[in-house]
């Protein structure tokens, strides 16, 4: 993953080239995000402010707002959960994909050689110029799974 200050360039980059402010908001959000490397809701991402910079006032609204322009600068990823909304991640990781849990929410992130190998074989075979992807696989996990089997 990418060192924390280069991140803090990039976003300062980001910022100046359309014409925003550097906020101290701004860069906990991003922090916050760089030190919890799993995938979190705006919400949670307020309860972790909270708990690391308790003396800041940052608001939902501000959350939502920092997180929609680090995604279009792609400072940030998310997966989206349909009505349930978007958790977000850093965007600087190497390549993953994810593995998502129906019941609890989980995200188990892995990497396939293969898998990538064939995404790029079926993307010549139709004459396609893939400049990205990404895969989310639904499902549960081992321990949701087991207690689903258990119901039955």
């Amino acid at each position: 993953m990418i060192e924390y200050n280069l991140l803090l360039d990039e976003l300062k980059r980001v910022l100046k080239s359309n014409n925003l402010k550097f906020t101290k908001q701004r860069e906990i959000i991003l922090k916050t995000l760089y030190n919890n490397s799993e995938h979190h809701t705006p919400e949670e991402i307020l309860l972790l402010l909270k708990g690391d910079f308790p003396e800041e006032n940052i608001g939902i609204a501000t959350i939502y707002r920092t997180l929609a322009l680090f995604e279009e600068e792609r400072l940030v990823e998310s997966i989206s959960f349909g009505k349930d909304g978007k958790k977000y991640e850093i965007g600087h990781k190497s390549h993953h994909d994810h593995l998502i849990c129906i019941s609890c929410g989980k995200i188990i992130e892995f990497i396939d050689e293969t898998i990538e190998k064939q995404q790029e074989i079926v993307a010549q075979k139709n004459n396609f110029y893939m400049v990205n992807h990404s895969m989310k696989i639904v499902g549960y996990c081992e321990i949701c799974y087991k207690i689903k089997e258990n119901k039955n």
